[in-house]
């Protein structure tokens, strides 16, 4: 087991996966990245969104939700950095990002519990920010694995495999989400424990190398701060790439973050709206099942990243201005389908173009925080916006809305040149 996975570009350190243990990698990687998106998937759009509007009635389920998301989102996205930060520098048998990683899914798993046991929309609120920093505590370390251990030659294969991980995890997510509705406090435990289990299995089949014998680098609170800002002057690819994550998911996530309230509200379901998020995202993952594979090996086979994204972003655009010409659930089923495979091929390079652009190769955890801002500041901005979108007009307003923010965000990469 002597040989290595691929061959470095100039300026890329090897990396450490033998190709023996590269698959054992590649789908332990997925399924961690899985575990975490089940949670990301049940709690804000499906098991939040439910105990808010039992608790405060329809009349303002939509801001209050998007209250508590926004305050959820800034402490997942001020945390990111700081823990990717500190990975970079921690020592450990364990490998740099492994603490990390365990110790963020093990916090989240009791506040989790504790969010399905209050009453209280500010305790409530106060929990679910919590849990988003445990959870960006694991996440950013999480994809920190893909520039520390994966050569770029084989990063779209990675990229597909946790891109696939991330939406069938959001998709199981919200389907558990909706069968233990009725049980929010069980709900929350099961989300909770499905992603201790499957870091634990990353950890145990493919251990990190051991980082205790490494050179210590102390970590200066300014060295922080000055960590959350890269000069887009001179760092051009990495301020388009971040600005085009931003874009695509934010215009994305006003659509799919609101598919509950869309079937209640838009649609007309009501009550039976619960029963029908499963089937319509189950829609949605077979397109993603079906494109973000192939799509990623092409990607590899091709050398080729930004037009994968630019035909997402057109596909999620056109999908999206379905339901304004059919408002019914067919309309519906033909935008999560056509949505599905469009946010395929985005999943497929997503975190392969953004792992090229990193600037600081000795702060890979640290820079990955800082580009996850760019999936984290669509928590804040996507339910604000939404919410503003609705109570200014209504719901039908949303899906034009979000398909010219996505297609703003497939745009956004052109100007990138390190990325073909």
């Amino acid at each position: 087991m002597t040989e290595i996975l691929g061959e470095p570009r100039r300026g890329e350190a090897a990396s450490t996966v033998p190709v023996d243990d590269s698959r054992r990698l590649l789908w332990s990687l997925g399924a961690a990245q899985l575990g975490l998106s089940i949670a990301f998937g049940a709690v804000p759009s499906v098991l939040l969104a439910l105990q808010v509007e039992r608790a405060v009635g329809d009349d303002d389920k939509a801001v209050v939700l998007a209250i508590i998301t926004t305050i959820g989102a800034l402490a997942g996205m001020i945390t990111q950095p700081v823990v990717g930060a500190l990975s970079d520098r921690t020592r450990n048998r364990r490998g740099r990002r492994a603490p990390w990683m365990l110790r963020g899914v093990l916090l989240a798993l009791p506040l989790l519990a504790l969010m399905g046991l209050t009453e209280s929309m500010v305790v409530l609120g106060v929990l679910f920010a919590l849990t988003e920093a445990a959870f960006a505590m694991a996440q950013g370390p999480l994809v920190a694995v893909l520039p520390d251990r994966v050569p770029f030659r084989a990063r779209g294969r990675f990229s597909a495999v946790t891109g696939l991980g991330i939406m069938i995890g959001t998709i199981t997510g919200q389907g558990v989400a909706a069968v233990f509705s009725d049980h929010l406090t069980v709900a929350y435990v099961v989300v909770g424990v499905i992603p201790l289990a499957l870091m634990l299995l990353l950890v145990r089949l493919s251990p990190d190398g051991d980082t205790t014998s490494a050179l210590p680098q102390p970590l200066a609170l300014r060295e922080v701060l000055a960590g959350y800002w890269l000069s887009p002057r001179e760092h051009p690819d990495f301020a388009w790439a971040f600005l085009s994550r931003l874009l695509t998911y934010t215009g994305f996530f006003m659509v799919y973050g609101y598919t509950l309230y869309i079937l209640d509200d838009f649609v007309g379901l009501g009550d039976d709206a619960v029963d029908k998020v499963p089937l319509v995202l189950l829609v949605a993952g077979v397109g993603i099942c079906a494109s973000t594979v192939p799509a990623g090996m092409l990607s590899d086979r091709l050398g080729r990243r930004k037009i994968f994204v630019l035909i997402s972003s057109a596909g999620i655009g056109v999908a999206f201005m379905v339901p304004v010409l059919v408002d019914d659930m067919t309309g519906i089923f033909v935008m999560f389908a056509i949505a599905g495979v469009a946010f395929g091929f985005y999943t497929a390079v997503d975190q392969a173009l953004i792992t090229e652009v990193l600037p600081r190769a000795a702060s890979y955890g640290q820079d990955i925080g800082i580009v996850n801002m760019a999936s984290a500041l669509p928590q804040v901005l996507a339910p604000a916006l939404a919410g503003g979108v609705v109570v200014a007009a209504d719901y039908g307003a949303l899906f034009p809305a979000g398909a010219v923010l996505t297609i703003l965000g497939g745009l956004a990469i052109l100007p990138i040149r390190s990325v073909r």
